[in-house]
């Protein structure tokens, strides 16, 4: 119970912020639902991980957990950019602001690139 709460509290709190945003970035419930419960799985993932390191399991044992998180963690990048082009995207373009928000997400690709 009290992880739904937590993860409840995390998509309203990741809508609150978006509302904010002077981009007008605002995603629906389920899509955050779906999200958070990657990054918490991803979370849990990065615990089992470090538990092994204070076991002293096998290296090539904790490498393949972590190769295991980075495929996770670029698959929800990949959602994410999947869904700002199909909507942030197409938001600013309805809104005539298509530039900033491409200028945007070429400076957020260029820094997740490195």
């Amino acid at each position: 119970m009290i992880a739904k709460d937590r993860e409840y509290a995390l998509t309203h709190e990741l809508n609150h912020n978006h509302s904010e945003n002077t981009h007008g970035h605002v995603h629906d419930e389920e899509s955050l639902r779906r999200i958070i419960n990657r990054l918490s799985r991803i979370e849990g993932h990065i615990r089992g991980i470090k538990t092994m390191v204070q076991e002293s399991r096998p290296c090539p044992d904790v490498l393949v957990q972590i190769a295991a998180v980075r495929g996770a963690l670029d698959k929800v990048a990949r959602i994410i950019l999947d869904e700002h082009l199909s909507e942030c995207i197409g938001r600013a373009a309805e809104q005539g602001n298509i530039e900033v928000e491409i200028e945007e997400l070429k400076a957020a690709l260029d820094q997740f690139l490195r």
